[in-house]
């Protein structure tokens, strides 16, 4: 023994002299124990001795279960297992709270590599709120099973035949749901994962489906069959449906290959066509591992009139938004659903990103998303204004509401009880803006919903020069909507406001201002016109053209010579302030003073946030004598959209009238003194007004 140990290692390991006396010593008693442990196992084991000499009882255990296993065996051979028909219903019946009953005959081949079921006449009962419409009913179900994988403990299904399922899918507005076996356990909102079928076959098979919560009605026939023959084209799974959503067609359409020799490494490709609610999504893909619905890969095609519409097919809610077309990468894996890489055109701005959906136990959503030309149009939209894309899907165009003045702020009602169902975040950024009015040039805009709580944080929009800057929170958990905004406006040119005429700017300058309001209301509009807070603009220096600042104190002699002569000369602005007050959607003039070189004036009145008008009252000052000054106020009226600029006649009424008294009762010449201006007018504190206002 020790020389054959010897000969295994190698040749280069030096043994000492004594090797073969230890190796001996070291193994000889080993191998003497283990020869005393095996002679003691035959002489004394019970059970070793038993198998080697049987005795009586032995032979009589032997017999009996030899016996006892044939019997079993006979047993289920001649066993009729349309007996447990019964007690299989009852049990199935007390577990699921429904009533399930196997009315037809039961058939059972358990002598097989490949053990077989087949059960007739199905019934499967609705919950007990719907117990009118059995959840399923089938016909025949035939299923086989590989016993070798069962003895694994896994499942592997080599047939399973359904012939004329009837299934009816219930839903309600509170979230029950007719197919949910387990209702008080929570959601994780993975797939349906079935055992691993080589074979699937489906005749005359009706699905029913009414999803109250969101309005939909569907009809459904499914098939799943191979070919009869090499000329049967009518082959594969199909699934194909029509219905309504909200009240609008609805069809839906899924097509397959045939479920033959299906392996779990082998995808199962895929085509689905769901059209409905203003919308049609198209999915190219497939299963990764067949009959586990919870993962598959696609190419994801959407387009519609408004992605707002899609919260009726998905449940995710989506702004309103003009005719879009995406188009990306849709993939899950169990409760996780990813739109990754998609772009595309929302109305006539080009838009992409990413979006991840969540679907556990609460949905929530992860966007993010960016547009290299923003239409500030579509952005509009998104607020609710009304708003239209051309046929060729590059200009979106606000619409004018009625016959009256077009309303600035849009009345499109919040879908609060959408806010509740899902949390989530987003982030958007528009590289550049087409031309507009506003000269906004870039966007950036960030959210945040949780427990019915939109923050939204940055809104920010930058001019040419100068920039805006705001968050809102909108409180979504009552069903009046309590909303609060603070938005910061930096450096606005004025030019930008008052149009160039002339090749010149009337006016220039930088603005600077900031609106905080607060208030109920489910629309922009409505929480305007129930809102408090103060609404600021200040212009800390700039230019206006002489004339414009003369006629501020409506001064004949200077302003409407400057006009009829096109002098273009410049009177500086010290400061302009103008500071409102909110109180129940209007806004009363706090401070109102526009300081320039020349004149002084203040102004005082309101702008309804409701009816988004305006009434305001402008007097002026002169700095400087004047000969022939009218003492008429500048009334500034109308509707925001087109307010309308003149002057309060009846002050110059009065006006006259003093001049016909002294002309009576002293002098001709005395009359002139109604129409001078002395100049006595102060610069006013532009500092204390600025540092009041911001």
């Amino acid at each position: 023994m020790c020389s054959s140990v010897k000969r295994l290692l190698p040749s280069s390991l030096n043994l000492p002299s004594n090797w073969r006396e230890a190796c001996t010593r070291a193994l000889v008693p080993a191998g003497a124990r283990m020869r005393e442990w095996r002679d003691w196992v035959v002489e004394n084991d019970p059970v070793y001795v038993s198998f080697r000499r049987p005795g009586r009882t032995e032979k009589i255990a032997a017999s009996v279960t030899l016996l006892m296993i044939l019997a079993v065996a006979i047993f289920l051979l001649l066993f009729d297992w349309n007996w447990l028909r019964g007690p299989i219903g009852r049990w199935a019946s007390a577990k699921y709270d429904r009533e399930i009953a196997l009315q037809g005959d039961l058939d059972v081949t358990l002598f097989s590599w490949t053990p077989s079921v087949i059960v007739r006449d199905l019934k499967f009962g609705g919950p007990e709120w719907a117990r009118e419409a059995d959840t399923a009913n089938v016909e025949r179900i035939e299923a086989k099973f590989r016993l070798r994988k069962l003895f694994a403990g896994q499942i592997e299904m080599p047939l399973l035949a359904v012939t004329r399922p009837k299934v009816v899918l219930i839903s309600t507005k509170d979230g029950r749901q007719s197919w949910d076996l387990e209702p008080n356990n929570p959601d994780t909102g993975e797939g349906l994962k079935l055992p691993l079928i080589n074979q699937l076959v489906i005749e005359d098979g009706l699905i029913s489906l009414d999803a109250q919560d969101r309005d939909i009605t569907l009809e459904a026939a499914i098939t799943a069959r191979e070919a009869a023959s090499a000329a049967d084209g009518d082959t594969g799974f199909r699934l194909t449906g029509e219905g309504s959503v909200n009240g609008s067609p609805l069809t839906l359409r899924i097509e397959g290959g045939p479920f033959i020799n299906i392996r779990r490494d082998r995808p199962y490709r895929f085509e689905a066509t769901l059209a409905g609610a203003r919308s049609r999504l198209v999915a190219d893909g497939a299963i990764t591992r067949p009959f586990d619905l919870g993962q598959f890969t696609s190419t994801l095609t959407l387009q519609g009139q408004d992605l707002n519409d899609l919260y009726l097919l998905t449940g995710v809610t989506l702004p309103n938004t003009p005719p879009y077309r995406l188009s990306g990468a849709l993939t899950r894996e169990d409760a996780i659903w990813t739109f990754t890489d998609f772009n595309g055109r929302v109305g006539a701005s080009d838009l992409s990103g990413d979006v991840r959906v969540d679907a556990g136990q609460r949905l929530r959503v992860e966007a993010e998303l960016a547009s290299r030309m923003l239409d500030i149009d579509d952005l509009m939209a998104i607020l609710g204004t009304d708003t239209r894309t051309n046929a060729a899907g590059t200009n979106t165009t606000t619409m004018a509401s009625g016959s009256g003045p077009q309303r600035l702020l849009p009345d499109a009602t919040l879908q609060v009880d959408r806010l509740r169902t899902m949390d989530g975040t987003l982030t958007y950024r528009a590289a550049s803006v087409k031309a507009n009015d506003l000269d906004i040039r870039t966007v950036r805009l960030g959210a945040v919903l949780e427990g019915g709580v939109l923050d939204l944080d940055p809104v920010s929009f930058a001019f040419n020069r100068g920039e805006l800057n705001g968050t809102a929170r909108i409180n979504a958990t009552r069903d009046m909507p309590y909303s609060t905004i603070d938005f910061r406006l930096a450096g606005y040119p004025l030019e930008s406001i008052v149009p160039v005429r002339g090749g010149v700017a009337p006016i220039t300058g930088r603005a600077l201002g900031r609106a905080r309001l607060e208030g109920q209301g489910n629309s922009i509009h409505r929480f305007a016109a129930g809102s408090k807070g103060s609404i600021s603009l200040v212009v800390p220096q700039g230019e206006l053209r002489a004339a414009f600042a003369e006629l501020l104190g409506v001064n004949a002699s200077a302003g409407l010579l400057k006009l009829l002569n096109g002098d273009q000369s410049r009177s500086s602005i010290r400061c302009a302030v103008a500071d409102f007050e909110v109180t129940n959607g209007v806004a009363r003039a706090k401070t109102f003073v526009v300081d320039t070189d020349v004149v002084l004036a203040q102004g005082s009145g309101s702008i309804n946030l409701g009816t988004e008008t305006l009434d305001l009252k402008i007097e002026g000052e002169s700095k400087r004598p004047r000969l022939l000054r009218l003492w008429a106020p500048i009334l500034v009226r109308g509707h925001l959209s087109a307010p309308s600029v003149g002057v309060d006649t009846s002050a110059v009424v009065v006006q006259a009238g003093l001049t016909g008294l002294l002309a009576a009762v002293v002098a001709p010449i005395a009359a002139l003194f109604a129409f001078v201006e002395p100049g006595l007018a102060e610069d006013a504190n532009c500092g204390s007004l600025i540092a009041n206002a911001r």
